[in-house]
């Protein structure tokens, strides 16, 4: 936990990108509680953790992020990380982690054509 916070600071540091993690089980959410409680904006990804409906990871994402980083991307990192079978046999937090990690490298990227081809 503390890894990912300090990676997740970093990196708002480093772009000015806000990542934010929320590890719920379904009914038990927030609801738009969150948006108020992290200043939500078009530069903030609301990671959404939720391992009740097969797929771990979902991804709400800023307009202006959208305008950077290809929707393919989301898809992929969610595919990887967020499958069923990775989470069960890797663990939740394991694939929390790679997709933080991700993420991170993606945002990192100088902006171009090939921006955030690879899910590492």
């Amino acid at each position: 936990e503390n890894r990912l916070r300090q990676e997740i600071e970093d990196l708002e540091k480093d772009t000015g990108y806000k990542l934010r993690v929320l590890a719920q089980n379904y009914p038990d959410t927030p609801g738009l509680a969150i948006k108020d409680f992290w200043q939500v904006d078009d530069r903030t990804i609301v990671f959404v953790a939720d391992p009740t409906f097969g797929n771990i990871i979902n991804f709400n994402i800023g307009s202006l992020i959208d305008l950077d980083i290809p929707q393919s991307f989301w898809s992929r990192v969610a595919g990887k990380y967020g499958n069923m079978f990775y989470w069960k046999e890797k663990g939740e937090d394991a694939s929390i982690e790679g997709a933080v990690m991700a993420i991170s490298r993606c945002l990192r990227e100088p902006t171009g054509a090939s921006n955030c081809s690879e899910v590492f």
